[in-house]
């Protein structure tokens, strides 16, 4: 949804008709992810999209169709059905789109958005199947699980909060079939992911500048005033001039997190590592060779860090590519973040 805001804040402005629709499930090969939104009008405006072009006439056509009647609808497409080289799915792959009137968003819409516009974590709840008329009505969910709009199923919102703020912390959208054939549509908006980096060393600017683009908020941290400076690290959101083991504690150090060591001294590092693998940093790596690791594990072990919270480091840092430049060392701590947010290391 962040995505189209500014066309769909527009177009509720200049009273047009609108129709939202939705990725809400893929398998195989599928070319935008889960919680993907194309959002159309009446009038024939088109923001966003959920095929990356393959299937968007035909999807353009069928919010047409739930404008007119105001009846939300679920469609698939994929290889399988009798029409994918009309919609021009015919690479492979399968994706459920969920298209309904905006009319649904309307009694949460400006909380909804205002959740988007501050980067407030929340999760949506649609519903998208059931035997009492509730198709589209929607629950919006905070993280301290307070709630916002009403779904009808008020006698199960509270296990509803509670699968919310599961999905939440895994940060991954998808759709759950409760008991009673009650299907709903769990789309979750995380938190912003940051990237705090320790060490203003010549490997952090082209990852700074990765991150950036792959929608990390970005933090530089380091003691060193002459290295720590804004002329070297132009792109950085933050940089902050300190020593890690006063920074890092008063940085939320939570799923959100992302912590990547790259002094390569044991003066910076270690107090480093102390706090972020005792924290709930959803990443921590560090830079240097599996000797040096060695060394920097038996440190951390006399220091009396559990062996749990020492086996969460990631260290050599990144995914081994064979990269020696530092841009290319860049591109492996990156290739493992982006593996790390996205689930897939789980299922490696």
């Amino acid at each position: 949804m962040k995505d189209v805001l500014p066309a769909l804040n527009a177009w509720i402005e200049q009273g047009e008709e609108i129709a939202v629709a939705t990725v809400i499930n893929t398998w195989g090969s599928s070319p935008r992810p889960v919680g993907s939104k194309l959002i159309t009008t009446m009038s024939g405006r088109i923001a966003g999209s959920v095929s990356a072009g393959c299937v968007e006439g035909t999807v353009i056509e069928e919010c047409k169709k739930a404008m007119q009647t105001g009846q939300p609808a679920r469609l698939t497409y994929g290889v399988a059905d009798d029409d994918a080289w009309d919609v021009g799915l015919a690479c492979g792959g399968t994706i459920e789109i969920f298209v309904e009137p905006f009319a649904a968003y309307s009694a949460l819409y400006d909380k909804l958005s205002e959740r988007l516009e501050t980067h407030t974590p929340a999760v949506l709840i649609s519903v998208l199947e059931d035997s009492e008329n509730l198709i589209g009505k929607k629950l919006l969910v905070d993280a301290d699980g307070s709630v916002v709009g009403d779904c009808g199923l008020i006698e199960q919102v509270p296990d509803l909060v509670d699968m919310a703020l599961e999905h939440l912390d895994r940060g991954r959208s998808r759709v759950e079939e409760l008991d009673n054939d009650v299907i709903l549509f769990f789309e979750v908006y995380p938190p912003v992911s940051r990237l705090l980096i320790v060490g203003a060393v010549h490997i952090a600017d082209p990852l700074i500048t990765m991150a950036n683009l792959a929608g990390f908020r970005t933090i530089l941290i380091d003691p060193r005033a002459a290295f720590n400076t804004r002329e070297r690290f132009p792109h950085a959101d933050e940089l902050i001039c300190g020593w890690p083991q006063h920074v890092l504690p008063e940085m939320a150090l939570d799923r959100s997190a992302y912590v990547a060591i790259l002094t390569h001294d044991p003066k910076i590092d270690d107090p480093a590592l102390r706090v972020a693998l005792t924290s709930e940093a959803r990443y921590v790596g560090a830079l240097g060779s599996r000797r040096t690791n060695e060394l920097r594990c038996e440190r951390l072990r006399a220091g009396g860090i559990p062996a749990d919270r020492i086996a969460r480091l990631h260290a050599p840092i990144g995914l081994y590519i064979g990269g020696r430049s530092p841009v290319e060392i860049a591109v492996s701590i990156m290739a493992e973040l982006i593996q790390i947010r996205s689930g897939a290391a789980s299922t490696n």
